[in-house]
């Protein structure tokens, strides 16, 4: 696939060279001719005849840095030292730490943060335990709560392994939306003691966001929660991938001049992603949606879903594939107006999106190998999205997961509804205005500053019409 060296797996290499006009770019050609890319050239130290450099490069990964390394060793008078993976240095000693708010500078700032003022504190909250939203923490934090089951594209990999994946949630959560997160890990995979964990830890927590737990458990774990807790539960995974590829259709449909109950859609892919998507899309109006998984089109008459088996796919082929279609992701495909991907890289090829039809849109957001290669579904789709960084119209749950809690926090909402989820969407989509939307600019970057605001401001809408259409 056509994809570039990424700075993900970016390397600096420190090295001395010879004081030759000609020795950087020698080094920079060696690079460029095993496929790297030299991204930064520092000098650390000069001499008469050597000079100390590092090279910043970035690779397709482990094997690739090395194999540039090797050539970079082979200019003459180069003598290669330190090698440091950019990443892995990024990641040491952890992403997160915690601060206090109040100093600590003298025997009178302890007896009111600690001992004995704290105790009034304490029995103002035992006597109004709504004020543990004013007085702790709780009003501003969020639990990440994971199994390690279902991390990235690497699967089961456990709790330990996927504790850096947790930490850069919760550093995003803090960068985006000012919230004050924690990864919690947890080594179990019985859905029901998880759920029993989470209620445990509930009350110093303002919010629970579940994250990377394998389906069909993690609507189980979700459900269970959401009907025994007074806070709000959100798996990201589900409704995050949800919100923010209803807010990139809208903005797709409005180049292409399309209207979501007139489109026929394809999903590919029946897990958690999948079934939030397809739960979002209805409620928004989509009508014509056929839905594909490894086995091919879902219909109530597969076998497998005829048995009973799993009673998410039986709710899917239910409330799709009205025409009773069957066979393969490829026969679905033929003269649908929307491609959806959330399931594996590789499945589909240009020449598939071809037999869409006009003005075709196509999200395919596997990662990191997308269904199909993007450049190629370019040649035949008017917009193309995936899920990497290395290409236009990132589909990334980044731009909904902070604004979100961001607005249930702010409302003190005690749950998270579907129309909490469609609003979000709707308001992410509006920060593209009408003058900037285009095939390769339809889901706004996730530094746009106005991504949170927006998302927060109306999630915190629907929460208190809600609060106020029940009180």
């Amino acid at each position: 696939m056509g994809f570039s060296p990424s700075i993900s797996n970016s390397i600096t290499v420190r090295l001395e060279l010879p004081a030759r006009a000609t020795a950087v770019g020698e080094l920079s050609s060696a690079v460029e001719k095993e496929g790297g890319m030299v991204t930064a050239v520092d000098i650390a130290e000069s001499g008469a005849e050597r000079l100390r450099t590092d090279i910043t490069i970035a690779t397709w990964g482990e094997a690739h840095a090395t194999q540039i390394v090797e050539a970079m060793r082979k200019v003459p008078g180069v003598e290669i030292g330190k090698v440091s993976d950019r990443t892995f240095l990024m990641h040491l000693g952890g992403k997160l730490s915690v601060e206090s708010k109040q100093p600590i500078r003298n025997r009178d700032d302890l007896s009111m943060i600690y001992t004995p003022g704290v105790a009034r504190v304490c029995q103002a909250i035992v006597d109004n335990p709504e004020d543990a939203r004013r007085l702790t923490i709780k009003r501003n934090t969020v639990a990440v709560v994971t199994d390690g089951t279902a991390v990235l594209g690497m699967g089961d990999i456990g709790p330990l392994a996927a504790l850096p994946v947790m930490e850069g949630k919760a550093a995003l959560f803090k960068r985006f939306a000012d919230v004050d997160a924690f990864p919690i890990v947890l080594d179990t995979k019985d859905a029901d003691e998880i759920v029993r964990i989470v209620k445990a830890i509930a009350p110093g927590f303002a919010g629970i966001n579940l994250e990377d737990i394998s389906a069909p458990r993690c609507f189980y774990i979700e459900r269970r929660l959401r009907e025994e807790l007074d806070i709000p539960v959100f798996h990201d995974d589900q409704h995050g991938t949800a919100i923010v590829v209803l807010a990139a259709l809208r903005n797709a449909l409005r180049v292409v001049d399309k209207e979501l109950p007139d489109v026929k859609i394809v999903l590919s892919g029946a897990g958690a992603a999948g079934s939030a998507i397809l739960r979002l899309l209805l409620m928004a109006g989509a009508t014509d949606v056929i839905v594909s998984d490894v086995h091919g089109v879902l219909h109530s008459e597969r076998a497998d879903i005829a048995r009973g088996d799993n009673a998410n796919m039986a709710w899917i082929a239910s409330q799709t594939n009205k025409g009773g279609l069957r066979g393969l992701l490829t026969e679905a495909l033929v003269g649908a107006d929307v491609f959806i991907g959330v399931s594996a890289g590789g499945i589909l090829t240009g020449d598939d999106i071809a037999t869409m039809g006009p003005d075709a849109i196509v999200f395919a957001m596997a990662n990191p190998t997308p269904e199909v290669d993007p450049a190629d579904a370019a040649e035949h789709a008017t917009v193309v999205a995936t899920g990497r960084s290395d290409f236009a119209n990132q589909i990334n749950n980044v731009l909904v997961f902070p604004g979100v809690f961001r607005g249930l926090m702010d409302a003190q909402s005690d749950h998270i509804t579907d129309e909490m989820l469609l609003a979000a969407a709707i308001a992410l989509s509006d920060v593209v205005g009408a003058d900037e939307r285009n095939p390769t600019y339809i889901i706004p970057s996730v530094f746009n500053p106005k991504v949170s605001k927006a998302v927060a401001q109306a999630v915190e809408k629907v929460a208190r019409e809600r609060v106020d259409a029940t009180s």
